[in-house]
């Protein structure tokens, strides 16, 4: 393949992934008393014996070398209206908690108000090109009755069940 054809294809491949409805999470984790986190659309539940999960995290994550330090994260699944809180944790630097109301639970960062709660044990970490693939066996689980925020069409949004 010429370079045009990949970057065209590269260009396509993006465009078809922005057409598909993803989560919006923050992944956690402490680095001593400082939490970290950053903002992932490449989270889903892998497995339910046992319970597990997978995230993915660009190789050059700052996060990603604390948990592989740490062997333990936090994912906070964000609800409709904390758009915010994605763009704030997507953004590069040390300052994303500052503001942001937070507890320890289960011995990672949990923000406080996300629907949505898994605290995890590093299970595996897995090559995935430019990312790495972590995988969680679930030790805690929370949730609220809240719609999700998801991302599509490169906008945040929500969803909402089609009425029968």
């Amino acid at each position: 393949m010429n370079a045009i054809a990949t970057q065209d294809f590269t260009t396509e491949f993006r465009d078809v992934m922005a057409n598909v409805c993803t989560p919006v999470t923050v992944v956690t984790a402490l680095d001593g008393h400082r939490p970290h986190g950053t903002t992932v659309s490449a989270f889903a539940s892998l497995s339910m014996s046992p319970p597990m999960v997978m995230v993915a995290l660009d190789r050059g994550s700052d996060l990603l070398v604390l948990i592989r330090e740490q062997k333990r994260f936090g994912i906070n699944v964000l609800g409709h209206g904390q758009d915010g809180l994605a763009l704030a944790f997507a953004r590069k630097g040390a300052d994303k908690f500052d503001g942001v109301e937070w507890s320890l639970s289960a011995g990672v960062p949990r923000i406080d108000g996300a629907p949505g709660w898994v605290a995890c044990h590093v299970a595996d970490l897995v090559d995935g090109g430019d990312h790495i693939v972590v995988l969680g066996h679930v030790e805690d689980a929370a949730r609220a009755d809240h719609p999700p925020l998801t991302y599509h069409g490169r906008t945040f949004g929500t969803h909402s069940a089609e009425e029968e």
